[in-house]
């Protein structure tokens, strides 16, 4: 099989294409600089040399060569959502694959540190999070972009945690350098469901080949409330806990780290269970504690 992933260098994009290709298959990977051209180049994955914000051209010209076209990028709303629609008016009536990949920040709530009751599954209703508006809208672009004989599919995980990861567990060990605590923000009950790397990728894999077109597919694989994450790393590093007000946050995580950190983002998983099979093999993001890339974080 012959796929493009867009977002090869990063984390999540980074890691689908490394497991498509150690199964064998032909990866392309956009890269955006020669420096990821090399490094694609040393996974045995295709560099595509190419920017989206400098022309879509040879991403268009690299999907319709692709059977398969995996969007995980991290790009700003206005990008992401021209380089999708090009892509999907490039592919219509070709009955290809395109999958692209969300997250849970599109129905987070913002609580402040203050703990959520609302779980939602990939077919209940919600009220987007402002700042996801766009990403909602891409969401349903590729979801409808079966009636143009694309099966589109949408993998919209919780926080994704692993090796090289960037979200809670290392932000809270961050804290502990700009203030000598393990921090979290009000009450820290406030959960984001999580989910580790590997089972997102063995997840894309499950839905290339058995998911339905125009479907969504959670991942979540367990929960941790914040204040428990900030209680272990505490232990982790013999450092006290403390609670953060909001202002505070903003000067530890900056404006848009507080936000993620005082917010509930919860699903649960029922399609990618039923209807593709899928079951996390990873259930617990607090074994990572102690890592050495994650002490060092605490020291800078």
């Amino acid at each position: 099989m012959k796929l493009l992933v867009i977002g090869a260098t990063g984390f999540v994009g980074g890691a689908v294409a490394r497991h498509f290709r150690g199964a064998g298959h032909d990866v392309t990977g956009l890269a955006r600089s020669d420096r990821a051209a090399t490094r694609l180049t040393t996974q045995d994955i295709t560099p595509l040399r190419a920017d989206p914000d400098s022309g879509l051209a040879p991403i268009v010209t690299a999907a319709a060569s692709a059977e398969v076209v995996v969007v995980a990028a991290q790009l700003t709303p206005e990008t992401e959502t021209t380089m999708v629609s090009a892509l999907l008016d490039a592919l219509t009536g070709s009955g290809k694959t395109f999958v692209f990949t969300s997250g849970s920040g599109v129905l987070m709530q913002r609580t402040a540190g203050a703990w959520s009751e609302d779980v939602f599954t990939e077919d209940d209703p919600f009220t987007v999070e402002p700042l996801a508006t766009e990403r909602l809208a891409v969401e349903r672009l590729v979801r409808t972009a079966a009636g143009r004989e694309i099966r589109g599919m949408v993998v919209r995980p919780g926080l994704i945690w692993g090796p090289e990861d960037h979200g809670h567990v290392p932000m809270i060990y961050r804290s502990v350098a700009r203030t000598g605590a393990a921090c979290y923000i009000g009450e820290g009950l406030n959960t984001y469901s999580h989910v580790h790397i590997d089972d997102v990728a063995r997840l894309f894999e499950l839905v290339i080949a058995r998911g339905t077109g125009g479907a969504l597919y959670h991942a979540v694989a367990g929960e941790t409330p914040n204040r428990w994450i900030a209680e272990a790393v505490g232990r982790d590093l013999g450092r006290p806990v403390r609670s953060l007000s909001p202002a505070e946050a903003a000067e530890v995580w900056g404006e848009f780290g507080a936000l993620i950190m005082g917010a509930s983002s919860r699903i649960r998983a029922p399609r990618a269970r039923t209807d593709l099979g899928w079951v996390p093999r990873e259930t617990d993001m607090l074994t990572m504690l102690g890592e050495p890339r994650l002490r060092a974080l605490a020291r800078e």
